[in-house]
Formats: structure tokens, sequence, C-alpha cells
């Protein structure tokens, strides 16, 4: 029979029933950081979550550029958040995405976002990177 103790946390008993990093926490926070770059065109994030993030942003891009605006407009509602960007204007982050970044991007293939590396995070030594979109 296992050690009895207390749960969730380190010690006599150990961590037994500690809560994972679910694939809803994941995508949530996906959702938060790609909103965060349509509102303020750059975001600072670790290593880890750049390649699921350009991927989202691309993807993003591309809904602006069909030709149906509807369905491309309802298909990135999934993912922006309902942000203001400004809040005197009442414009949202998926109004954003589709007045001003959609037509920059009109002319380009793909490759919409760029990243540059920065220094390590100083409390755990994360690795940092700046994600911001091409000008």
């Amino acid at each position: 029979m296992p050690a009895q103790g207390r749960k969730n946390v380190h010690g006599k008993a150990g961590v037994r029933f500690k809560a994972a990093y679910t694939k809803s926490k994941r995508e949530n926070m996906l959702r938060n950081v790609v909103s965060e770059l349509i509102v303020h065109e750059h975001v600072t994030v670790t290593s880890g979550v750049v390649k699921e993030l350009v991927s989202l942003a691309d993807s993003l891009i591309t809904f602006t550029k069909k030709e149906d605006q509807a369905s491309g407009k309802r298909l990135a509602a999934r993912t922006v958040r309902k942000i203001y960007v400004d809040s005197d204007k009442k414009v949202t982050a998926l109004d954003k995405l589709f007045n001003e970044l959609g037509p920059r991007f009109v002319g380009r293939n793909g490759g919409y976002v760029t990243v540059h590396k920065l220094e390590n995070r100083r409390g755990d030594n994360a690795a940092k990177v700046l994600v911001a979109w091409v000008k």
C-alpha cells in the first residue's frame, strides 16, 4: 500500500496526483498569446511556444485571404479572443485582423511572422523569443 500523506505536495509521500498541463490548457494559452500578437503586433514568449504560435498566426492570416470573408471570419473567431484593441472605437482583435493585418499581407504567400531570439529569462533561464508580424 502506498504511503499515506498529503496529496499534490512534495514530502514524505511525494507527489502522487499532480494536475497535468492538458491539451485544453495549451490551446487556451495559444489563443491568449495569438490574440495579444494581433493587438500589440509583437509578443515575447518562451522557445517552446514559438512553433505552434507561428503556425496558428499564419493560419489566421490565411483565413483573412479567403474569398468568402464570412467563413474566414467564422473560422478565425474560434481562435481569437474577444478583446478590444481600442475601447473608444470598439475595435476588437478580430476586426484588426481582418481590416489591418489581412490587407497588409495580400501579396505575400507565407512567412507572415518573424522570430528573433532574445536573452534567457532571469528566473528560470528559459530561452525567450520575440515574435512579430513582418513589416
